[in-house]
């Protein structure tokens, strides 16, 4: 191995894919590997929490602001459920999080947050009004 995970992760990542096209698995960095690999999936999971808080966040403004609604909240919707779709198609393993209480508590609270800092919005629910299967339906916006 020439360049050292520490060095340059970059080049690191180039002769790893190298060696594990040639076949050269004495040669590999099976330490480091591994923690991209979970590195990876870990960002994934953030990916599509942080595309669930912005999305239930314009949800939030949608709902509570009626007089303020326009296109781009319109296609900032639209854009995060797509997104989301496609991380889910590319990803089925992540459909798990959805059922996750404590990801689902926290991806709430991060709307609420946005919510409340971006519109100045108050009062607003504790837990989620509307169902998953709402958040994620092309055609729906909370009246």
């Amino acid at each position: 191995m020439s360049t050292a995970y520490e060095d340059d992760v970059v080049a690191w990542a180039d002769e790893q894919v190298a060696l594990l096209r040639s076949g050269q698995w004495a040669l590999l960095d099976i330490e480091h590997i591994a923690e991209e690999i979970e590195d990876m999936n870990i960002s994934h999971r953030h990916q599509l929490g942080h595309r669930m808080a912005i999305l239930m966040g314009h949800l939030l403004k949608w709902q509570y602001q009626p007089e303020r609604r326009g296109a781009s909240w319109i296609k900032t919707i639209r854009e995060q459920r797509e997104r989301i779709a496609s991380l889910l198609k590319k990803m089925p393993s992540l459909r798990h999080l959805m059922d996750d209480p404590e990801w689902n508590q926290e991806i709430w609270a991060d709307a609420l947050s946005a919510a409340i800092l971006q519109a100045g919005l108050s009062d607003l629910p504790e837990a989620r009004p509307w169902s998953l299967e709402q958040v994620l339906a092309l055609d729906y916006l909370p009246s």
